[in-house]
């Protein structure tokens, strides 16, 4: 991926969207940073809960996933990571 630098804000009001699918993942809620480099190691995202009083599994992307970062998407790809979450 190119280098080209963000605002962590800008990228959390993107939609992410798996390439292999075409869905809609959700929206950013959470970074994973290396403090030792300075670098996001990968994406968090939130998942809708099961039930009333079930609890959320969040969704991990690693930051080598994603693909392209548009102007208002981020393009990843999501083969062997949501399959896992969705079962």
């Amino acid at each position: 991926m190119e280098s080209t630098m963000f605002a962590i804000n800008s990228l959390k009001v993107m939609e992410i969207i798996d390439i292999n699918t075409g869905s809609k993942l959700g929206y950013i809620k959470d970074f994973k940073i290396n403090c030792e480099n300075h670098k996001i190691e990968s994406i968090v995202l939130p998942t809708e809960k099961n039930g009333w009083f079930g609890k959320s599994q969040d969704v991990e992307i690693p930051w080598e996933k994603i693909k392209k970062i548009g102007i208002d998407v981020i393009l990843v790809d999501g083969e062997g990571i949501v399959e896992c979450q969705e079962r």
